[in-house]
């Protein structure tokens, strides 16, 4: 979900907006409005083995620590690749599910998130097959999309990621009013 790399958003069955970190608070706001937090299953994707693609585990450890209960994609129990299917079959079929991934964008979008409602398309710049994940999803656009997106999300700072996962988590849980 970014500008052609990343994860994506599908164009007719949802709109992405670049939101800033307040407006992402008000789109977890929205959401709070509508279900409680026994109706929702936050899941964070990517890996422990890349900077970038870390943003899921730590955004959801993140989220546990707030007390939410339905994370899947954890720091000790990431949600990537090879185990995302069978972890998206252990989802109660009533839940809405908020997707929730890093992506590569252009120069002036790195330090936003895009979200929407509807589903993300995990892997999209690298070229993996994944099935699209969401009801709601947000994309942190983690670096800059470049000629070799691999390589490009493991030169990533740490530093960058974890505080845009802090936001994320930060958001959700003053919008269900969670505090660590």
């Amino acid at each position: 979900m970014s500008e052609g790399t990343g994860s994506e958003i599908p164009g007719s069955a949802s709109i992405k907006k670049k939101l800033s970190f307040e407006q992402l608070q008000l789109f977890f706001s929205h959401i709070s409005e509508q279900y409680t937090l026994d109706e929702i299953t936050f899941v964070c994707i990517g890996t422990d083995r890349s900077t970038g693609d870390a943003l899921g585990p730590l955004t959801g450890s993140k989220l546990l620590e707030y007390g939410f209960s339905r994370v899947i994609g954890t720091l000790p129990d990431p949600c990537d690749a090879i185990s995302l299917a069978h972890k998206l079959g252990h989802i109660p079929p009533h839940h809405v599910i908020i997707a929730i991934d890093a992506c590569l964008g252009q120069p002036s979008s790195v330090g936003s998130f895009f979200a929407a409602k509807g589903p993300l398309s995990p892997a999209k710049s690298v070229g993996s097959p994944l099935p699209e994940v969401g009801h709601y999803s947000i994309a942190a656009v983690v670096n800059v999309h470049g000629p070799k997106p691999y390589w490009t999300l493991q030169m990533t700072s740490l530093n960058f990621v974890m505080i845009m996962a802090s936001q994320i988590a930060d958001a959700a849980a003053s919008a269900f009013g969670l505090t660590p």
